[in-house]
């Protein structure tokens, strides 16, 4: 396994004053953004990279050099261009509030078709039509198809910016470019990859966006944010969920890990103004949003059936060593194809799919039309990783694409309600389970 952690760099002069930077280099980085860049070093601290590349743009060269400078290692971090940050040469230096009212056509569509978005660029060769987002999916396309062969099997940091970092996990994923404003970057946010091999094998998210190295629980609300914030929790450890037993359908109750993981959880959320909370009426989320809303007295809990686990059918109960014999090859289907796999006297990915579509859904528009703004939905691995397959605009066959902890939060917007595109702002967030950046739970049977 390859392991790729991925870093924005941390807050410049022009973030700080709304400009748009692109491939601007005049803007450096602020006070608080070298001493976010040291906080990134230290939660970085006892990883072991064998490379570091960041984009020559100073604002990301000198993150990566603080983050070095943290790190007991003697690896020279590099630059590569593959990492420049989006090329948007019309706008480059301008205040968000001016491209608006200079461009407001093409700000719309930046904002709603972003893979539409064009400019015309001089060069050496004369006048282009420039795709500025398709342009960055193939650069970090690019950046993959040659970093990938290089570090079979070892650990790299890649320091970028918020557009080629999206462009990076999104072509990792499949994810298209119309989708390029569906998942957030923040300054100083750590992402981590996990390649089996080559671009275009499987990979998997095992996080996205952690910002609580800064001191901060969730990466903040937008100014306009008119919408409904979702936290997508995955219920704490159960026994089978140690023992690597499946359980699917089967009512198993937390364990003592799980409770305290609950606990950790609650905890970790306390102080974030909770408006609603719905779990899966099964026992293991619905004890675990019971332990979270202790410290959420006045909110009250209600259960969507959609939301519970899929059914194995004959699989629940059973160790993979007994599935391989009673149900020969069709464990590693369920590994490889899970959309082709029916389970025996159980469901389809395609029936939790849709389930848990109609469920997410009311829970949205039950949530704007009651004018709420921040809820929870504890829920479980399988359920979830269907949610944030939709999330994304990704299909069924990109199930394994996500890591669901126990205990773990992730964090999904509606910045224009169900009328505009969803954004993950964060994903399986398990540094309040003591674990640090990388996700330290069992990895265990759904």
């Amino acid at each position: 396994m390859t392991r790729v952690i991925i870093v924005r760099h941390a807050q410049s002069t022009y973030n700080t004053e709304k400009r748009i930077q692109g491939r601007t280099d005049t803007s450096t980085l602020t006070e608080k953004g070298r001493n976010d860049a040291e906080l990134i070093g230290k939660a970085l601290g006892n990883i072991s990279f064998h490379a570091i590349y960041s984009s020559p743009l100073q604002r990301a060269k000198e993150t990566a050099n603080i983050i070095h400078s943290s790190l007991e290692s003697n690896i020279v971090p590099q630059t590569s261009d593959r990492l420049l940050e989006i090329d948007l040469p019309a706008w480059e230096g301008m205040l968000s509030a001016e491209v608006k009212q200079k461009f407001p056509e093409d700000y719309r569509i930046w904002h709603e078709q972003p893979h539409q978005l064009q400019m015309l660029v001089k060069d050496a060769q004369g006048s282009r039509e420039h795709f500025p987002v398709l342009a960055l999916y193939e650069q970090a396309r690019q950046f993959w198809q040659e970093i990938l062969p290089r570090h079979q099997g070892e650990t790299i940091l890649v320091v970028g910016h918020n557009g080629i970092n999206r462009a990076l996990i999104s072509t990792a994923l499949g994810i298209s470019p119309s989708r390029y404003h569906s998942i957030q970057q923040s300054n100083c946010g750590i992402s981590v990859l996990n390649f089996s091999g080559g671009l275009g094998d499987s990979v998997q998210l095992e996080s996205m966006n952690q910002t609580q190295h800064l001191g901060e629980t969730l990466p903040s609300l937008r100014p306009k944010h008119q919408g409904v914030r979702l936290l997508l929790v995955r219920h704490g450890e159960t026994e089978w969920n140690r023992q690597g037993r499946f359980q699917g359908q089967i009512d198993v109750p937390l364990n003592d890990n799980g409770r305290l993981q609950a606990q950790k959880a609650g905890e970790f959320l306390k102080d974030i103004a909770l408006d609603f909370a719905v779990t899966s009426p099964m026992q293991r989320p619905k004890e675990t949003a019971q332990i979270i809303l202790k410290h959420h007295p006045d909110v009250n809990l209600e259960l969507q059936d959609g939301l519970r686990e899929i059914s194995h059918g004959l699989w629940e109960g059973k160790f993979e060593t007994e599935i391989d014999q009673e149900f020969p090859g069709e464990l590693h289907r369920w590994r490889t194809v899970p959309a082709e796999v029916q389970m025996p006297d159980g469901e389809n990915l395609q029936q939790v799919w849709e389930r848990s579509a109609i469920a997410w859904q009311l829970v949205v528009q039950a949530a704007l039309t009651k004018g709420l703004q921040t809820g929870i939905v504890v829920a479980h691995d399988a359920t979830n990783k269907s949610l944030l397959c939709q999330i994304l605009g990704l299909s069924a066959e990109n199930f394994w694409n996500f890591r669901q902890g126990n205990g773990a939060v992730s964090v999904i917007d509606y910045p224009s309600g169900l009328s505009g595109l969803p954004v993950l702002q964060a994903m399986n967030i398990t540094a309040h389970l003591g674990g640090g950046v990388l996700d330290k739970t069992a990895a265990g049977a759904l």
